[in-house]
Parts: structure tokens; C-alpha cells; sequence
């Protein structure tokens, strides 16, 4: 008889083992129906009555509750509890807690089977067994029954939060713990709708399928962020009528948003195919540096920007903006010395709606010239070009001459210099002169002329001193 019974309990367990299983394949982990509890000591509770299977969750441990029960419906329900021991006590407990429980007199008792006929709904058991303890919370569903008819949309939404307007119910479901504290029980009611995520590596944004599961629904429910796209609203439920494969679904009209977002790059043009060796550096670390400076900004806004603009101030508050431009993307080329603050401004048809990209900072360093009167254009690798350096030149002449007053090189881009040749030929080794006229980022005036030495002998180069003035 021995090996009977372990065999029963064994195959009890399989079964539930097996139905765990099917439910966290369909996605319902939680919620097992109960058919024993400590099946190792032979305890068993029942159900009878109900048209559909209970549902059990296990609260946290600290609720002091083993098991939450929900019934559809408990009209002619009956609860039974087996024992192997004739020393079975049923106690009952409202929202005041375990502490103030009730003893009921009207169990029904056949052999080692306890049967409490038509039990209270919304009410909390204490089975005692011996020393030993099961407490469980009882739930009518047919109570709070999801029943969810239409999702209406407000005229006026905000920029942040979208607000659904909810005719129908899904109330709380609340139950009390052994220490009588009110809790929630959540009914995974789940809100489907599209919005728009920004992705860094495409640099656009894409769309995106949203669930949000709430546990209970008023008559307002507020989705934050606000999508960043029309959609429909969808909501569906509850984990309840999912189980018992009775969900309900209601869908919104069209929403059209007014949510604003921007993302925004700047990138500084590259001038890595001139010759940028002569460039005095400015130390400034991030964009700007010498003038002119060129740098291209671009924005990627979500579906309702309809307004562009980007922003050029003196200040990081933006209270004295010098340079308004209403394209997505731009290209503009720093000329004066100092530093400007840039950014991006969306917005929606109305402008009631606003966002705002980061913030750059352009440092554009003093201009400087510097000027040297000597080279040696013998190909030996070694000082072979005369060249100025320079920073934040805006405007830049140069002309050379030979000792009778010819021309012989004429250039207007610092980052160029004389290789010593006039018309394709080596000119000879001596003194020439040169004229410089150029403006700096800060305005400052530069009107230089002085001597150019050529060197050239085999194996020699010429050394360079620099005209600071």
C-alpha cells in the first residue's frame, strides 16, 4: 500500500510538472492550477464546481500567503482539503489580517476530506493541519471582470505624455496579506502601439512595437514618452481571460502625434589633402580651432518636426543669437576669433511642441603669423619649400620678387609656400623679397614684407630665423 501511494504522488507530480511546462510555453509562468499543495506530506486542496480551471499565482513570501486562487465564478463553488490526520482547522481572515482570524464551523467532513461549501469570495483561509499551516487568498473574478469598450483620444494632448480616455472597467484586484496590508494583484493588461527609436548606427530613426503592461486600468491611462508616430492603440486582457482563452481586445482611431525628437551630428571638414603642416596649433581640443573653419551640421528629426532650425549665439543660454538658418542641415565656415555655440530647434506644425539638439562649441583660437627668411630648395627633404606659419588667417596675399622688382611667385593660401622656381626653373642662390598682406579671425591687419635668402649647396641646408613682427 506503501509503494501505491508514492506511486499516486509520483504521477501527480509528473502531471503538474507537464502542465507547468505547456504554460510558460504560451506565457504564463505564474499561473499554475493548483491541484495539491505539499503533496510530499500527502496534503491535498480541490476544487469542485467550477465550469474553468482555477488560477494560482504565489505572492512574494512576505505576504505570508502560499497561494492567490481566482475562479471565474464561485456561485457553486466548493473547497476540499485532504489530510491523512483528523486535526484539521479552517479560519478565515478579511482585510484585517491573520491576526484577526475567524474560525468557521461549517466545514463538512467525509473520512479525511474537509469541504467548505460555498465559500466567501475576497477573503483570506487559514487551513491548520496538526502543527502545520496552508494559507491561501480567494478570488471571484466574475467580480472584475475585464470588459474594456472603447479607447477614446482627447483633442488636446501634451508634448511628453499621450492620455487614453477609458470607457469600461478593469478595477484593481486587491488582497490583503497575513499582516493585513492591502496589495495588488496584477492583471498584465497589455497596451500595444508603434512609436520611433533612434538608431546610432543607421543615424535615422526606426520604428518600434511597444507593449506596455499595466495592472489595472481607470478611466484615464497616460502612455510617457508620447509616441513619436501615428498609431493605434491597442488594448488587450487580461492574463485571466488569456488563461481561460476568453481575451478581449478593443482598438483605438488613429493617433496622430505631436511629439517632437532630434538627434543631431557636427563634423569638421577634413583638410587633410592640403598641407596643414605650417598651421601654428591653437590647443583647443574638440571643434574650431584655426579660421576659417568649416564644419558641417546635420539633423534627424522624427515624423512631426516640421520646423528647422538651427542657431549660432555668443552665449550657451542662447540670449543673443547672431544666425538663424531653417534647413536640416547646413554648412557654415568660422571666420572669427573666439567662441560660438551652436544648435538644433524642432518642432511640430503648431510649435507647441519643441526639441533641442546638444549643444556645440566652436573655439576659434587668435590669428598669428610668422614668417621665415630663409630656405635651401636643394630636394633634400630638409626645408625645400618656404613657407609661412600661420593660424586663423581669413584673407592672405603673398608676392616675391627678385632684386630688380620682377615677380616671380604670387599665392593666396598659407598652407602654400615657394619652392624657389619661377616659370618651371631653379632661380638662382641669393636675396629676394617678399610682400604679405593678410587679415586674422580677430581682425587684426598684417601688411609684412622683408628678405627670403636662398641656400643651396650639395649636402648644405639653410637654417631659418622667423620674423615675429
Amino acid at each position: 500500500m506503501k509503494l501505491y501511494g508514492f506511486a499516486q504522488e509520483l504521477v501527480m507530480m509528473i502531471d503538474i510538472l507537464k502542465k507547468i511546462i505547456i504554460l510558460k510555453k504560451i506565457g504564463i509562468i505564474s499561473m499554475v492550477p493548483i491541484f495539491s499543495v505539499n503533496i510530499l506530506n500527502a496534503e491535498e486542496i480541490s476544487f469542485s464546481g467550477n465550469d474553468l480551471p482555477q488560477i494560482s499565482i504565489i505572492p512574494e513570501k512576505s505576504t505570508g500567503i502560499d497561494n492567490i486562487f481566482i475562479l471565474y465564478d464561485t456561485k457553486e463553488i466548493s473547497i476540499s482539503f485532504t489530510s491523512l490526520s483528523n486535526n484539521v482547522r479552517w479560519m478565515k481572515f478579511s482585510n484585517l489580517g491573520g491576526g484577526f482570524a475567524e474560525e468557521i464551523n461549517n466545514i463538512s467532513v467525509s473520512g479525511n476530506v474537509y469541504t467548505l461549501i460555498s465559500p466567501e469570495t475576497d477573503m483570506g483561509y487559514i487551513i491548520y493541519d496538526n502543527d502545520k499551516s496552508y494559507t491561501f487568498w480567494l478570488i471571484n473574478y466574475s467580480n472584475y471582470i475585464f470588459n474594456i469598450d472603447s479607447i477614446n483620444l482627447p483633442t488636446e494632448q501634451d508634448c511628453d505624455v499621450t492620455f487614453l480616455e477609458i470607457e469600461g472597467k478593469a478595477i484593481p484586484i486587491y488582497y490583503y496579506t497575513i499582516n493585513g496590508k492591502q496589495e495588488i494583484l496584477d492583471r498584465e493588461i497589455n497596451i500595444l502601439y508603434n512609436t520611433l527609436k533612434w538608431d546610432a548606427d543607421r543615424l535615422q530613426f526606426i520604428n518600434e512595437d511597444i507593449v506596455k503592461t499595466i495592472p489595472y486600468i481607470n478611466e484615464q491611462i497616460s502612455i510617457t514618452p508620447s509616441p513619436l508616430c501615428n498609431t493605434y492603440f491597442v488594448i488587450s486582457g487580461d492574463r485571466f481571460l488569456k488563461f481561460w482563452n476568453m481575451a478581449k481586445e478593443v482598438e483605438s482611431d488613429i493617433f496622430i502625434t505631436n511629439a517632437v525628437d532630434c538627434r543631431t551630428s557636427a563634423i569638421q571638414a577634413d583638410n587633410s589633402s592640403e598641407d596643414s603642416s605650417n598651421i601654428i596649433d591653437s590647443g583647443i581640443d574638440g571643434l574650431g580651432g584655426s579660421a576659417p573653419c568649416e564644419i558641417l551640421f546635420n539633423a534627424y528629426t522624427s515624423d512631426a518636426v516640421i520646423h528647422n532650425e538651427w542657431q549660432i549665439a555668443d552665449d550657451e543660454e542662447f540670449d543673443n543669437i547672431t544666425y538663424r538658418i531653417t534647413e536640416q542641415d547646413f554648412t557654415y565656415i568660422f571666420t572669427d576669433e573666439g567662441v560660438k555655440y551652436v544648435r538644433f530647434v524642432g518642432s511640430n506644425s503648431d510649435g507647441s511642441c519643441e526639441s533641442y539638439g546638444d549643444t556645440y562649441t566652436i573655439s576659434i583660437g587668435a590669428s598669428q603669423l610668422l614668417i621665415p627668411n630663409a630656405f635651401s630648395p636643394n630636394d633634400d627633404g630638409v626645408n625645400d619649400i618656404w613657407k609661412v606659419s600661420y593660424r586663423s588667417l581669413v584673407d592672405f596675399e603673398c608676392w616675391i620678387f627678385d632684386r630688380q622688382g620682377h615677380q616671380l611667385f604670387h599665392f593666396n593660401n598659407p598652407s602654400d609656400g615657394w619652392d624657389g622656381k619661377h616659370n618651371g626653373t631653379n632661380v638662382k642662390a641669393g636675396v629676394y623679397f617678399y610682400v604679405i598682406k593678410a587679415t586674422g579671425s580677430d581682425g587684426k591687419k598684417y601688411n609684412k614684407r622683408g628678405d627670403i635668402n636662398i641656400i643651396t649647396y650639395k649636402g648644405g641646408t639653410a637654417s631659418s630665423t622667423i620674423d615675429n613682427n
